[in-house]
């Protein structure tokens, strides 16, 4: 670990590294700059399969490209988590894994394609 960017300032110190994320389960990401990177790319690439139209692809595009835009911009990981309001890096890294994930079941899954079949009269009326 000889990265400063993975590492917190304590007041009156030099830079001490931090060794865990205090979440079990979840260990410390050496350069979440660069998997942010590489995960929102891959974002962006899975999106771009489908429809331009597409509700989830329209909104998901733009979440993630400011997101990408965060990470090249800003190279301090504890001001990234403030502008990225998800957690620690590493959960906003978790987050992103599970986008790509949700992203490709979508290409399968195609939501955006008509019903197979028209819905009960009804379905969505409550109280019956």
């Amino acid at each position: 670990r000889g990265d400063a960017r993975n590492c917190q300032q304590q007041p009156g110190s030099c830079f001490v590294f931090r060794q865990t994320t205090g979440l079990v389960g979840l260990a410390v990401c050496e350069s979440p700059h660069e998997r942010l990177r590489i995960l929102y790319t891959k974002i962006l690439d899975v999106l771009e399969q489908i429809p331009k139209n597409a509700a989830y692809r329209k909104y998901t595009e733009q979440i993630t490209n400011e997101k990408l835009g965060m990470v090249k911009a800003e190279p301090d990981v504890k001001k990234l988590e403030d502008q990225l309001q998800g957690g620690q890096i590493e959960e906003v890294i978790l987050q992103a894994e599970n986008e790509l994930s949700l992203a490709r079941k979508m290409i399968q899954w195609k939501p955006w394609e008509p019903l197979v079949e028209e819905p009960p009269a009804n379905q969505w009326k409550w109280p019956i």
